[in-house]
């Protein structure tokens, strides 16, 4: 059914080429502009202007908060995984799309609720089979866990970090997979639902309180919400040709949208878009590796006393 339009209106209108990656962190919402190797902060408060808080000189899919590393960040950029600071200086966990036959970048992520770092991956000109999925552990390793994708985009997790949706924009599926929160490891994927090329692409998603999967339509103008058992239980028109990213908080539903590829694009093209609704959905989850500075030297120190004690401290 298509649901009675939320009243939509602007919330940070910047002429975003490819918004993405929009995440509500709690009291603010971030979100990137891929092309232009963005991370940008919208105003808490109410609509306004963004202010970026890094930029590369790669395209930047998405960005997570590193925990108790204020100012840190996990991003999917370039072709791999790296951890960046205020300066925008990126220290490369791993680089797994360098030297691929096809010009390869990042795309999509986020964290599962267990504090792991997901993201997808794409061919620059979308060589079928090209993309995969990585998962980077708290230890800073970057693991290949899906492969044989197109356009990567999601994932999503529910709450109990039990199951991970995931797109593959390009063969317009949307899967489901169960996962160990315990460690992270995949298993039974299956499809969770099917968008047919008239009604968009599947992009960027979010699960609510209630385990409804949430997702954009590229090329679609809509945002789709899918019962738990894959039904499409509503379709909500957004003033854009092409939604992106979707994120819950503080009572509304935030879109973001991109202007790239469009010849005339229209006001809520390139934007980040909001409405009201009656749903919510936990905060974005910050990565829990790469211990703070003070906790590193404290397990430096414990780890001296210890030896030099001989004995064990726990």
């Amino acid at each position: 059914m298509t649901e009675d339009a939320p009243s939509f209106r602007v919330w940070s209108g910047g002429g975003y080429e490819l918004a993405e990656g929009t995440r509500w962190l709690g009291d603010r919402l971030v979100f990137t502009d891929i092309l232009d190797g963005a991370l940008l902060a919208a105003p808490s408060a109410g609509p306004g202007d963004a202010l970026p808080l890094v930029r590369l000189d790669v395209p930047l899919g998405a960005a997570a908060p590193v925990a108790g590393r204020p100012g840190e960040w996990i991003v999917a950029a370039g072709t791999g995984i790296a951890v960046i600071g205020p300066d925008g200086t990126p220290d490369w966990l791993g680089r797994p799309e360098d030297g691929k036959p096809a010009a390869m970048r990042m795309n999509d992520g986020c964290c599962d609720p267990g504090g792991r770092f997901w993201a997808g991956s794409m061919a620059y000109d979308a060589v079928e089979g090209a993309g995969s999925l990585y998962r980077t552990d708290p230890d800073g390793t970057v693991v290949q866990v899906l492969d044989g994708m197109t356009i990567v985009n999601g994932p999503a997790f529910t709450p109990d970090g039990a199951l991970m949706y995931v797109a593959d924009s390009h063969a317009g599926v949307i899967y489901a997979c169960d996962v160990d929160p315990g460690t992270g490891e995949l298993s039974g994927q299956r499809v969770f639902a099917e968008v047919p090329p008239s009604v968009g692409a599947p992009d960027g998603m979010t699960v609510d309180d209630a385990g409804r999967l949430w997702g954009a339509l590229w090329d679609g103008s809509a945002v789709r919400r899918y019962r738990p058992d894959g039904t499409v239980e509503a379709t909500i028109p957004v003033p854009a040709q092409r939604p992106t990213s979707v994120c819950l908080g503080g009572g509304m539903l935030f879109v973001s949208t991109a202007r790239t590829g469009l010849p005339a694009p229209a006001p809520g093209d390139g934007a980040i878009l909001y409405a009201r609704v009656g749903a919510s959905a936990p905060s974005a989850v910050s990565f829990s590796g790469l211990a703070s500075p003070l906790s590193a030297i404290s397990v430096a120190l414990t780890t001296e006393i210890s030896d030099n004690l001989g004995v064990r401290l726990i």
